[in-house]
């Protein structure tokens, strides 16, 4: 039942998905959820609504590790593999360190759980680099950039098509300088984000698409509990139909609002998994069958994480199992069993912090279990049972699980993609994400006595919607000012969390040439209304300074409405925003020297239509005087004072604090440092894959050589000749061919193909010539069985013309007596002889027989019977036997243009059947939709 409904779903999206553009080469989008320990893709691409792309191994999910040995790259599984052996090479859980310091207490764990790592400080941008070598660092953001640029490659082998454009998902706690490492990390990959999407976001956005019909004009909420690798996260959030005005139209759409969130990013399976990790190395040591310790040999440790893993997974379905690694250290081996209690016990003060981030959204959100429906399990790992136990005591409600813990952000996160982008049309889906650190503007003002005040301003609060725009209002600077962007009222928050945000100094603003523009406008007779600063929030949760400027007021007495009157008018229309009405309605400043934040609106209320029609009808019904004391008033209004806003930008430089992203050349030399490790890799790839065409090519002939139907189709000396170039390659290869290049490779294939293509074109011919010959005779068979009826019912109803019955039979006779040469040419010639009459020669004849038939089909199928004249229409049916008769005679003179109108028809009654069925099948829905597209 649940299969049946999600390929219905399935459907529904598939019809939902349309396309804005007639060409189907690069408008594909694609998603990346970006996890600690594992990566999933899916792509939205032409006739396919949502899928996951599979990695080169066929797999669903791939490790988020990357590494580098002997000059080469490897990532995934593969990486896996060398981390094994080589773990100081081997770099995973990079998207913990992307935009912190080195004392972030979240590296400072990272180096604690990987203590062979040579992670330094770089003192510049306040991050960390990875050291390989003497001459090789990579940053975080190089790395994942690396990765972003292979799952790209996953993305495009899947949808057959280039991709550029992305959703990213990120953790819904990265601040603002993570978010844009992500971006520049992308920026890295030259991949296009549309959006960095929180995690939590998307998952609540594939739980809506696949329960859109349970969602309806009362709110209903469902909280997602997600641990993963690293973190956990617990989100509640509201479903409900809203009306929204797009276009001109009032529409309604589902809307997914993030309503509370709490978290925990040291929670997750990594943490279980490094603690079972040191109990198996503990217990290793205490055997005692080395004197060297597993703590101090990396490669030993490595192993022991690799196993503690595979066995923290057994553990959640059974109650125990044995960890066993041959050659830990020393060549000895190591087996051990580990019960589920044991495991239990060891992460004991992990599974008391379980319910804290429910706790946190609940309180966030204002809600309480009883109005939440559903609590859904999300994230690898909720299936340890120790895990569910916890959240269900304290919950006291049954968990549910019916959406795909792995990949739901992903699909959730390709849907937004194909949203977001120009080539596809999608079901709206309305979300509104929120702001998890409260942003504040801080800055200095002299008050009485020379003392210095500081003021703080909330710019967006906790769990304010965003995307959204803000303005704060300076009101009594004159001269040049600067003011802080900082992070506020994070007491919800413990102070580990808080310590891991890390500088909660966002960013320093310094404005310049503040007193000449007050000049400027005082010469004007303008009034200041203030410095106004512009800030959005953007669709990925990041803070952008838009302008900052000085508006001014000042009034214009025009005694009658001239051509200068209405002008003043329209200049103010077009210089004044949002901002000019709302400084209308304030006839007095406020006696802070700051105004409150003013939230732009998305929509505008419409007027009163009521009001309007109440007024029109009094002045309908006023008396004459009424009429006169109107034209009285209307004279006033004329003379009425004009405002004139004026406005003057304000130079702004923003200086960004704590961890930096790459400077602009730093960026340059980081992305020609990708771009040479790709080119060195796709020349590898490029080798490799020359070699194995080569060596693949020569055994082939070789064993070709072997059979009969070769031997027949060489005259002996052709087949010496092809025999000693292929040993000579074949030993070149196990000599010293290894070593040489793609170039050398492809150049020695060429050879080969070159001198066996004569052999190879002769044996296919003569396989491949008998099937196609009884093709052509059983096409010459039926066509006559149709021209025999052509003629029978051409004597009854005039459908054909003479002259098409005689083409098509000098056609069916052209081509029989082909059929009848080639098979007489074929019994006389020897197999190594050349080939007169190939298969695509008789082919081509096949077709034109084809394109005839086809033709006269088609007429039949559209030819409609003459009706017997009226009195009535006797006239109408002159005038269409006349017309017809033009038609056949046009037809006659020109068969090419017939067939070729015939073809078109036939073509497009092939179209019409699927999507009648399809139309048939849809519900009332889907029927909108489709008509739309």
């Amino acid at each position: 039942m649940a299969n049946c409904k999600k390929s219905s779903v399935l459907l529904l999206l598939l019809i939902s998905i349309g396309f804005m553009t007639s060409e189907t080469y690069g408008i594909a989008v694609m998603s990346v959820d970006l996890g600690s320990e594992w990566m999933k893709v899916a792509i939205v691409s032409p006739g396919v609504p949502m899928e996951i792309a599979l990695n080169k191994e066929s797999k669903r999910k791939t490790p988020m590790v990357i590494s580098f040995r002997d000059e080469e790259r490897t990532f995934g599984e593969d990486a896996q593999v060398v981390g094994t052996r080589f773990p100081k090479i081997s770099f995973q859980y990079i998207l913990d360190l992307v935009g912190k310091s080195i004392e972030n207490p979240i590296v400072q764990l990272f180096m604690k759980r990987f203590p062979y790592y040579d992670i330094e400080s770089d003192n510049e941008r306040n991050t960390i680099v990875f050291r390989i070598d003497e001459k090789t660092i990579y940053t975080p953001e190089e790395l994942l950039a690396q990765i972003l640029h292979k799952a790209r490659e996953f993305a495009q082998n899947s949808a057959g098509q280039k991709i550029n454009e992305a959703v990213i998902t990120v953790p819904g706690f990265f601040n603002q300088v993570e978010r844009l490492a992500i971006l520049q990390a992308a920026d890295l990959a030259n991949i296009k984000i549309l959006q960095l999407f929180n995690d939590y976001s998307a998952v609540a956005l594939n739980y809506g698409i696949f329960n859109r019909k349970q969602i309806n004009d009362t709110a209903h909420y469902v909280m997602f509990y997600d641990m993963g690798a690293s973190s956990t996260t617990a989100t509640v959030v509201g479903y409900q139909n809203i009306k929204t005005k797009e276009r001109g139209f009032l529409e309604t759409h589902p809307q997914v609002s993030i309503l509370g969130v709490g978290y925990d990013r040291t929670l997750g399976g990594l943490e279980m998994q490094i603690r079972l990790r040191d109990y198996l190395a503990k217990e290793f040591d205490a055997m005692k069958k080395t004197s060297n310790s597993v703590f101090k040999n990396p490669r030993a440790m490595a192993k022991l994480f690799k196993e503690a893993g595979r066995v923290k997974n057994v553990l959640s379905a059974n109650n125990d199992h044995y960890a066993q690694i041959e050659g830990v250290i020393d060549e000895k081996d190591f087996r051990l069993q580990v019960t589920r209690e044991k495991f239990e016990e060891l992460c004991v003060d992990l599974f008391e912090r379980v319910a804290n981030p429910v706790k946190t959204a609940l309180e966030t959100s204002g809600l309480t279990m009883d109005i939440i429906s559903q609590v859904v399990l999300v994230g690898a790992g909720t299936r340890v049972p120790k895990i569910q136990e916890k959240l269900s005591a304290y919950l006291k409600t049954e968990l549910a699980k019916n959406i795909n813990a792995d990949e739901a952000a992903a699909l959730g996160a390709v849907y937004k993609a194909a949203d977001l982008s120009q080539g596809f049309k999608v079901k709206k889906f309305i979300t509104k994400d929120a702001v998890l650190f409260p942003i504040q503007i801080v800055f200095d003002r002299t008050v009485e006595n020379n003392k210095v005040k500081q003021v703080r301003r909330t710019l967006f609060s906790k769990m304010n919607a965003y995307p959204q725009k803000k303005i704060i209002t300076f009101n009594k600077h004159n001269h040049d000012f600067s003011f802080d962007i900082n992070y506020a009222e994070l007491d919800y928050l413990s102070k580990e969390e808080i310590a891991a945000i890390g500088n909660l100094n966002i960013s320093t603003i310094s404005l310049s040439g503040v007193a000449e523009a007050m000049a400027k406008h005082s010469k004007e007779a303008a009034e200041s209304k203030g410095i106004k600063a512009h800030f959005a929030m953007d669709e990925s949760g990041v803070l952008n300074l838009v302008n900052v400027e000085l508006v001014s007021e000042k009034t214009s007495v025009v005694e009658e409405e001239g051509a200068f009157s209405k002008l003043g008018s329209t200049i103010s229309k077009l210089f004044s925003g949002s901002e000019a009405k709302e400084a209308e309605k304030v006839t007095l400043p406020p006696k802070d020297d700051i105004r409150p934040v003013y939230e732009e609106p998305d929509e505008y209320p419409e007027p009163k239509k009521e009001s309007d029609e109440k007024a029109k009808a009094e002045n309908e019904t006023k008396s004459p005087e009424g009429q006169t004391e109107n034209k009285t008033e209307k004279i006033e209004k004329e003379i009425k004072p004009t405002i004139v806003t004026l406005k003057e930008p304000i130079k702004a430089h923003e200086d960004k604090l704590g961890p930096k992203t790459l400077s602009e050349d730093k960026f340059l030399v980081s992305k020609e440092k990708l771009s040479s490790l790709d080119k060195h890799e796709n020349e590898r790839v490029r080798r490799e894959s020359a070699l194995n065409s080569l060596e693949s090519f020569v055994i082939d002939a070789q064993q070709k050589l072997e059979t009969e139907e070769y031997q027949n189709a060489l005259v002996p000396t052709d087949a010496e000749k092809i025999k000693k170039a292929c040993n000579e390659v074949s030993e070149w290869l196990y000599e010293e061919g290894f070593g040489a290049s793609a170039d050398t490779y492809e150049e020695k294939l060429y050879e080969l193909q070159k001198l066996t293509a004569d052999v190879n074109e002769r044996v296919f011919e003569h396989k491949e010539r008998p099937e196609a010959l009884k093709g052509m005779l059983s096409m010459i068979n039926g066509s006559r069985t149709f021209l025999t009826n052509m003629k029978n019912l051409n004597v009854s109803s005039e459908i054909f013309t003479q002259i098409e019955i005689e083409t098509l039979e000098k056609v069916i006779n052209e081509t029989e007596e082909y059929h009848a040469m080639v098979i007489k040419a074929s019994s006389e010639m020897k197999l190594y002889e050349p080939v007169l009459h190939k298969v695509r020669d008789i082919a081509n004849k096949m077709a034109m027989l084809d394109r005839e038939v086809k033709y006269l089909v088609n007429k039949a199928k559209i030819w409609k019977p003459k009706q017997e004249p009226t009195s009535n229409n006797a006239e109408e049916i002159s005038e269409n036997k006349t017309n017809a008769s033009a038609s056949d005679d046009k037809k006659e003179f020109s068969g090419k243009r017939g067939r070729d109108e015939a073809e078109t028809l036939e073509a497009e009654e092939t179209l019409e059947l699927p999507i009648s069925d399809t139309a048939e099948a849809e519900d009332d829905d889907s029927k909108v939709e489709h008509q739309e597209l």
